[in-house]
């Protein structure tokens, strides 16, 4: 057994403990030489202290005397060798990975880099101490208080928030808490969440997190926080009072709060790289403890071997690297009392040594045998950038994943550019062909239309084009396949037409995602009519441009109603919350036999079902989805039929009769007020869809 694939013994704490007057540090640093504590006083003066070698590759040491809001780092000492990974320098003071409070900034034009400036194989010997953040104690408080009722996977509906944008123009947020854990916290935020209807929000990245140096070379900094530096810390920048232990009684203050509400907090955590960046970056934790035991290498252990497009790959392969995420995600699951998890670039957590994706990972093992995380959440972004990357469909039982095919698909009807209807079926009824096999149903897809990344609503249907000049890099960061459409101008306008269709189009999809099997997931603010001018990748703006602007609540009125209205309806029905793949099954009748109905039937615009011939129409722009209980009396059951039409005409539509329905109610749709009837509507009849529109019709 090599020194870096000595993992800590199952017994041994890490990170720093307040027990028996004083506190308990131990650093999983395997090929270290010396490891050196340094105890910083709030004159910036250090005091070292040597550790204990375990044979476990831990170094350990007790000091009496101090506790809660000591400021600490590492030194470590070892050979210095980076052609062979080994880049430890003892003139970089370094954070603990599993600090649970981290204070203070970076000095970008301090000395954290471990070698000298443009030379990577010469070391650096000035001392980083004023450069560099510093890990504080945190001493045991209870948890937050646990939800009352958790939320079943199926009744799920996810609202992607960003902690600081959210809250930072909220008007009844006091100022001091806007931006931060305690604003997201706040009554008429909770309140906003609990009357729009969502059960669970997901935070955009708050675990300690920094910007990159060309950001701030830029006069920028990393707003979406996918730059990790601290795993066990809430981000410091989110708290309202300090920074020395208070963002963890904050941060649980928050998490109380949403509880209260009947909301769920899930975690958007970035386990697959940190802020560290490639090998020519800073030297603030993980390098510096062991480059080659926590990151990815080249197989000549030149370079990082970079999966991420980020610089580094973290090596879940190494059992200490393993043990660390486990760790992490047990912490903020006992101690922070979080619901769960959404985990950026998952493929790159389960490559094996190899760097090859390996679904018998340890990782995955071990995340669905520990009793702490079996009642958690559990999302992934299903890929990375590197070979064999792209695994949506393919993590397994356990595992919600993003479906990105959901969202072209939709895009890509309501926009017009789609051969026909087939796909779009498979997408609106949960994406069997994605999730079925493994045993998992509909609820596995994530189904979205916007996320952090990219266009928000309103942008995807005001902007052809990105729009990214603001971060500084020419307009050629950020997708170019954005599948959008501006409605005949490109931005913002006065045209009275267009606005109207914008909004529209808004409705429609908004509604589509809503009405699908699967999980939905809102961008927060979308709802709102939240606009970022065309930015597609803005994860560099920390300003207006991202930030949620709450008067708009009036001119999206029809957006956040038929939101409220959707949600609402999610909750009350189980024909659009399914636990299984539906596969057009016969209803059986009182005796047994078949009814004539089946609970999922597809409908073209005439009165029996969609033939092949319609399925391989590639200009069909009209789908009509039939949903029914699996009951054989039908005027008990619940059913409904929804009419998706994406063509820019009105079209007429005959209502299926037989055995189907006896009338039809309409009870919701994306059109203007009385374009549809509101009397009770005969099955047979004829029905005149608007264009562009979705009707959602209740059978009877």
């Amino acid at each position: 057994m090599t020194t870096a694939s000595i993992a800590p013994s199952a017994t041994t704490v890490l990170g720093a403990r307040v027990r028996d007057g004083g506190v308990s540090f131990a650093l999983w640093a395997p090929r270290a030489s010396r490891v050196e504590l340094v105890l910083v006083a709030e004159d910036r003066t250090q005091a070292n202290r040597d550790l204990t070698r375990g044979d476990d590759g831990v170094w350990t040491g007790h000091v009496a005397g101090i506790g809660a809001g000591q400021r600490y780092g590492y030194r470590v000492h070892g050979e210095w060798d980076p052609k062979q990974g080994a880049r430890f320098n003892p003139a970089r003071l370094l954070l603990d990975p599993y600090a649970r409070a981290i204070t203070g900034g970076v000095d970008y034009n301090g000395p954290i880099l471990d070698h000298a400036p443009g030379s990577p194989e010469v070391p650096d010997r000035t001392d980083s101490l004023l450069a560099v953040p510093l890990s504080v104690v945190v001493a045991d408080t209870p948890p937050p208080e646990p939800i009352a009722a958790p939320v079943p996977q199926d009744r799920t509906s996810v609202y992607e928030v960003h902690v600081g944008g959210y809250t930072r123009l909220h008007p009844l947020v006091p100022e001091h808490l806007r931006g931060t854990f305690a604003g997201l916290g706040y009554p008429a935020v909770t309140d906003h969440l609990r009357s729009l209807g969502v059960t669970s929000v997901e935070l955009l990245p708050v675990q300690h997190f920094i910007s990159e140096p060309f950001l701030v070379g830029r006069g920028l900094t990393n707003y979406w926080g996918y730059n990790t530096l601290g795993f066990f810390a809430p981000h410091a920048a989110y708290c309202s009072v300090g920074t020395q232990g208070e963002q963890v009684t904050e941060f649980k203050e928050m998490v109380t709060a949403l509880h209260r509400a009947g909301i769920e907090v899930i975690l958007d955590v970035v386990y697959n790289h940190t802020g560290e960046g490639g090998h020519t970056g800073p030297t603030l934790a993980f390098r510096g403890i062991d480059h080659r035991g926590y990151y990815r290498l080249t197989d000549d252990q030149v370079d990082d071997y970079d999966v991420t497009g980020c610089g580094n790959s973290l090596d879940t392969s190494n059992p200490g690297v393993l043990r660390l995420v486990l760790d992490s995600l047990r912490y903020w699951v006992t101690e922070l009392g979080v619901d769960g998890f959404r985990f950026d670039l998952a493929t790159t957590l389960i490559r094996d040594h190899r760097h090859h994706v390996d679904h018998d990972h340890p990782l995955l093992a071990a995340i669905a045998e520990d009793p702490v995380l079996a009642g958690a959440k559990i999302i992934a972004e299903p890929w990375d950038v590197g070979p064999y990357g792209y695994q949506v469909g393919a993590f397994g039982a356990g595992w919600s994943e993003w479906n990105d095919a959901f969202r072209n698909t939709v895009r890509d009807f309501w926009r017009g550019h789609t051969h026909g209807v087939r796909e779009l079926a498979t997408r609106l009824t949960g994406s069997a062909d994605l999730f079925e096999a493994s045993g998992r149903d509909a609820s596995a897809s994530i189904n979205f239309i916007t996320a952090h990344d990219g266009f928000t609503l309103r942008d995807l249907v005001s902007y052809d084009g990105k729009h990214n000049e603001a971060n500084g890099e020419h307009n050629a960061d950020g997708a170019d396949d954005n599948r959008s459409w501006n409605c005949g101008h490109e931005g913002e306008t006065d045209d009275p037409g267009v606005k109207a269709l914008r909004h529209r189009q808004a409705r429609n999809l908004m509604a589509t995602l809503l009405l699908a099997a699967g999980t939905p997931m809102i961008t927060a603010g979308d709802e709102l009519g939240r606009t970022q001018q065309g930015n597609n990748n803005a994860y560099c703006q920390d300003s207006p441009l991202s930030w949620v602007h709450w008067d708009t609540a009036e001119d999206w009125a029809d957006l956040s109603s038929l939101t409220t209205q959707l949600l609402a309806l999610r909750a009350d029905s189980p024909l659009f919350r399914a636990t299984r793949f539906r596969h057009s099954e016969p209803i059986l009748d009182a005796r047994g036999t078949p009814s004539g109905r089946k609970n999922l039937a597809w409908f073209g615009g005439g009165p029996d079902e969609l033939a092949e011939a319609d399925w391989s129409d590639g200009g069909r722009r009209t789908l009509g989805l039939y949903l029914a209980d699996d009951t054989p009396d039908r005027d008990h059951d619940e059913a409904y039929l929804v009419w998706f039409h994406a063509g820019p005409d009105p079209v007429e539509v005959e209502l299926p009769g037989g055995p189907w329905a006896k009338s039809y109610t309409v009870q919701a749709h994306t059109g203007e007020l009385g374009e549809l009837p509101d009397e009770q509507l005969d099955a047979g009849r004829r029905l005149t869809l608007p264009g562009r529109i979705v009707v959602l019709l209740r059978v009877g």
